[in-house]
This record gives structure tokens, sequence and C-alpha cells, in this order.
């Protein structure tokens, strides 16, 4: 007995060093810098995934990371059970209806590099049917005084902010499109007023939103339009009020914003963007006093889950965040980035440097699958095929061409995919970000880019996307031009 003993205490002994070894130490750092999460395991460069984390969940689970600190904004996905959309008649889009949706948005963002220098006046092409934006997260605001909160959808694509506004109609053919809280009623603000035509926040609306700013005769008021894409616009006065953050220690005064009367888009609910590009119009450069042009999100890996939205340096420095520079060479309204390599299962593919350099890359909040060049993207399916020849391919997803049926087993096997980007920053896609659909039909989340006609497309711009985005911490920093990744973001 006296033996057993002393063999117990010894095993106890080595397994107590162990634990506080640095080695076990590194171990456990490792496993929390990549995000691993607990129904994940990666060995070697490949997941081991259980196929019931394809199936949605209808359980709100809340990120513990989102401090709740000045600044920070909960980041929340519309479709989602933590969202009070889908608490009403909003219903989840199909597979397919996002894809659709998806494409529309990659077009609005090519045609931005492709647009008339000379810009066009304020107006749009005739109305269309509008159903949902697809894959988009939506933070709450305050606007005007008394602050009336509004559910905007954040973008990085967008370079000004706009709600919804009374009354949404200036003739028979415009009006505004159904959202969940009462439109904003300019009139019920005392801060509010609006921007003259001869004002300087009026001139830098063409560069903002590629179209010519218009003038009311009537009132003098400055008159914005921006269109992202059929059947995404917005058509109203430029005006100035009080922007409300996270209490009324934490605001904007005389916060620049559209405030749009003749609005359509497949919204689903919510009150309009939140614009965070680059431009000097946009939040990021509004506040800048208050934050430095410093913001970062994290995007969850499930519906379920809540992610967050921080502007300013605080808790930013502390985290082990890995920087690539940006890369304006087509289009300064776009944050642009160099992306120089794709790995598959640890491997690097055999993409020539000019495949990248020739398109580019921008990184988006807002479309959903990564866009990457033709021929880059051939690369990746066919190494990514390879490495799953273990189970059976299935019928492609509207652009999705790359997909398997797992419903007839639980876990399945993937191979990893690392993207390097400029200043030798190499980034692991977390498991959530590389497979889209359910346990039935899986795709690969990456898309090859085609022209109009359908052939391969090497030229347009590539779009790093907010699917492959999602876990990490995604860090701007403005003044030193670059962006940042961070593992373990807010799950």
């Amino acid at each position: 007995m006296l033996r057993k003993y002393e063999v117990a205490m010894k095993n106890s002994l080595l397994l107590m060093l162990l634990l506080s070894s640095p080695f076990f130490l590194f171990l456990v750092v490792a496993r929390k810098q990549h995000g691993l999460e607990t129904k994940e395991a990666i060995t070697n460069h490949y997941h081991n995934l259980e196929t019931t984390s394809f199936q949605p969940s209808s359980i709100c689970i809340r990120s513990t990371k989102g401090d709740k600190k000045t600044g920070t904004l909960e980041v929340v996905h519309k479709h989602g059970p933590c969202s009070t959309f889908s608490k009403g008649k909003d219903k989840p889009l199909s597979m397919e209806e996002i894809l659709t949706l998806d494409q529309n948005r990659v077009k609005s963002i090519r045609s931005r590099l492709t647009i008339n220098t000379q810009g066009s006046k304020a107006t749009f092409p005739p109305k269309t049917e509008s159903t949902d934006l697809g894959d988009i997260y939506v933070v709450k605001v305050g606007l005007g005084t008394p602050k009336k909160d509004l559910s905007l959808v954040f973008d990085t694509g967008s370079n000004i902010t706009w709600t919804q506004c009374q009354p949404c109609i200036f003739s028979s053919d415009t009006s505004c499109y159904s959202q969940q809280e009462p439109i904003f009623a300019p009139s019920s603000s005392t801060t509010y007023s609006n921007i003259s035509c001869t004002a300087p926040e009026c001139s830098a609306l063409h560069f903002a939103t590629q179209m010519i700013p218009d003038c009311d005769n009537a009132s003098s008021a400055c008159m914005y339009g921006i269109v992202y894409g059929v059947p995404i616009r917005s058509l109203g006065v430029f005006a100035k009020d009080k922007l409300t953050l996270t209490s009324e220690d934490d605001v904007i005064d005389d916060f620049y914003f559209g405030c749009g009367y003749n609005n359509e888009g497949p919204f689903g609910g919510s009150a309009g963007l939140l614009g965070l590009g680059p431009h000097n119009l946009s939040f990021v450069s509004q506040s800048a006093d208050k934050y430095g042009k410093v913001f970062s999100y994290c995007l969850p890996s499930r519906d379920s889950n809540t992610g967050y939205l921080t502007f300013g340096k605080d808790g930013v420095a502390s985290d082990n965040v890995a920087y690539t520079p940006f890369s304006n060479s087509k289009a300064s309204s776009l944050y642009e980035l160099e992306l120089e390599a794709i790995f598959v299962g640890g491997k690097k593919l055999e993409i020539s440097p000019t495949v990248f350099t020739n398109a580019g890359m921008t990184i988006e909040s807002r479309t959903v699958f990564t866009r990457l060049p033709a021929t880059a993207y051939a690369a990746l399916r066919q190494a990514f095929r390879s490495e799953m020849t273990n189970y059976t391919l299935a019928k492609p997803l509207d652009i999705l061409d790359t997909c398997y049926d797992f419903s007839n087993t639980t876990t399945v096997t993937i191979p990893g995919i690392s993207m390097l980007w400029g200043g030798n920053t190499k980034l692991d896609i977390s498991s959530h970000g590389i497979l889209f659909g359910n346990n039935s039909q899986s795709c690969l989340a990456f898309v090859g880019h085609k022209n109009d006609v359908g052939d391969k497309d090497d030229r347009s711009i590539g779009i790093f996307g907010n699917f492959q985005q999602k876990t990490l911490k995604v860090v701007y920093d403005l003044p030193v031009g670059k962006v940042g990744f961070a593992y373990g973001g807010c799950e």
C-alpha cells in the first residue's frame, strides 16, 4: 500500500512539473493564439471538424472579449439568434440568395475602379425588387438630440454614413424601405441641421460617393447620392447632427451623414450604413480627434455568436497583432493590401507573384466570400480537391464549384488554408472560414473572378471577404497605413 502511494505521489509531482513547464505554457499560448475552438483540432496543417458545427444554432452566445467600454459596439449577425431582427417576420436567406447578393456587391466594388472620373449626378435608375443583403453584421448607435437608436450595417467599403429620414417622399417615385426602428425624424432633433451646397463637405461628396452632389434650389441644401449596386442606393440631404456610440459621454458632435429620403435596397430592416472607409467623410476620419483613426472588429465564427467593433487604440497594443501595410495602387476609397502567396495543407501554391500584383487586393467587411484572380483560384481549387479525395464531390452551388456531401459522416478532415500578406505576415484562416453551407452540401468558400461574359479574369481586384475574417481581431491603423490580424479575437 505504501509503495502504491509513493508511485501515485511521484506521478502527481511529474504532472505538476509538466503543467508548470515553459514548454506546456508555450503549447497553451500557441493554441490560444490560433483561435482553436472546442469542436476543432488542428494537426500538421489540417482541421478535424464535427459535421454538427455546420448546423445553425438557436442559442445566442455573447462574446466576453468585446469589452464594455467607451468606443466599443456589439456586432450582431442580422439573422442570428442574438439579433432583434430574427424575432420578427425576417427569415434567414437561402445559400443561393446569399451568393446572388454577394455577387452584386462584388460588381459594385469593381465598378468603382472603372467609374468615369467626371462622375454622375445623384439620380438613380428605375426601382427593382429588393430582398436582403446576405451575410451582414449590424451595430446600434444613437443619432440626434434626444438620441434615437438606429441599427446600422457597418461597412468598411463605404465612405459615408447614412440613414433613412422622414418624410421619405420627394415625389411619387421615391420612398423608404421598411426598417425595424422608427425612421429618423430631423424635425425631432434639436441639434440637426442641413449642409449648404457651398460647404466644403458638400464638394467632398464627389470623391466619397463617386457621384456629383446636387443642390436643392429651394433650400440651398446639399443633396447626396450613393449607389452600391442594383438595387442598393440612397439619395437625400447631406446633414449633420450628434452621433452617440455607447453613452452620452461617447459622442461625436456635428457628425456629417446622409439623411436619406429616397432609399432602396435589401437591408432587411436595418436603418442604413455606418461608413468606415478611408475617406475624410467616413466615421473613422470624423472621429479622429477622439479615436485617432484606429478601429478594430471581430466577426464571430457562427451566426449565433456576437462580435465587437471598437474605436481607438485601447486594447490593441497588448494583443499579438501581425500587421501588413496598405497598398492603395488602384483606389484610395478602398483599403488595399498586398497578397503574396497562398498555402493549402502547409504547402505553398505555385502561383506567379504577378498574378497578385496585377490584380491587387482589398479587405472588405460586407463582401462575404474572398474573390481571387482566376489563375490563383484555379491553383487553390486543385490543391484543395487533391487533399479531399476521401470525400465525394457534390454538385456546384452557384458560383461555388468545389462542394462536398458530408451527411453520412460525423467528422471530416480538411486542409488548412493560409494567406501570406505583405510584410511577411502569414495568416491562417479559421476552419470556420473555409467551408460554407451545411453537412449535406458544404463548399470551398472562395471564388475565382470571371468577367461579364463568364471568361476567367485575372485583372479585377481581389477581395478578402468577411467569411475568411471570422474569429480574427482585425485592426485598421490609418495613421501608419496598415491592417493587423490577431487570432482568437472574439471567442
